[in-house]
């Protein structure tokens, strides 16, 4: 199936894509959760917060750009969606994306303890959010070339077309102008292909 979503494709770049594997990616969802779990007294609405905008990262494939840039009312709290502006784009445009609905559920809980935060969700730099994603990876174990926040786009897409997601709906998500920049995550490994042809029972 994957063979002919990018038969009609530009050629692949050529560069190695780097993303979170599954355990990884939870091993650094813990080390978040902990971080705000385990709060100081005077520290939970910020370090909130920071939880919040990783969710909000690890299940959009947003970029962080992208989050920064959302107010409240872009967040459909019923249908569990998501109003991303699209940044990387000539013209300006959006795109919805749906989240799961625990993820909509936290960010209600969060705001239901902190309803001040309403206006100031988004409201962080980029360079703070960094530190911070940074030294979540550290604790996670991650090694320094995965410590930054768009190697969960990366993740996200790669986890979306493994999961069988048609790369189309992929690029819409991700908010690429081009098929053949959301058609790079779609490249494996020998060892994974290997595994795909035995799950398929063609080895």
């Amino acid at each position: 199936m994957l063979a002919a979503q990018v038969g009609n494709l530009i050629p692949l770049q050529r560069r190695e894509v780097k993303y979170l594997s599954e355990e990884q990616v939870n091993r650094l969802t813990e080390a978040f959760q902990r971080y705000f779990d385990e709060s100081p007294p005077g520290y939970r609405r910020i370090r909130g917060r920071s939880w919040v905008i990783y969710l909000l990262l690890r299940f959009t494939g947003a970029r962080l750009s992208e989050v920064l840039s959302l107010s409240i009312e872009d967040i459909d709290w019923r249908n569990a969606e998501v109003k991303l502006p699209t940044l990387k784009q000539k013209k300006p445009s959006f795109r919805v994306v749906p989240v799961p609905q625990l993820l909509v559920a936290e960010m209600g809980r969060f705001l239901a303890e902190f309803p001040d935060m309403r206006e100031e969700l988004f409201k962080i730099t980029t360079r703070a959010f960094r530190y911070v994603f940074r030294d979540r990876c550290k604790e996670a174990g991650l090694p320094q070339e995965l410590s930054h926040p768009h190697v969960l786009r990366h993740t996200r897409a790669i986890e979306l077309l493994r999961a069988g997601v048609p790369v189309s709906v992929v690029q819409q998500l991700l908010g690429h102008a081009y098929l053949s920049t959301t058609a790079v995550y779609l490249r494996f490994s020998g060892t994974e292909i290997k595994t795909i042809l035995r799950d398929r029972g063609l080895l």
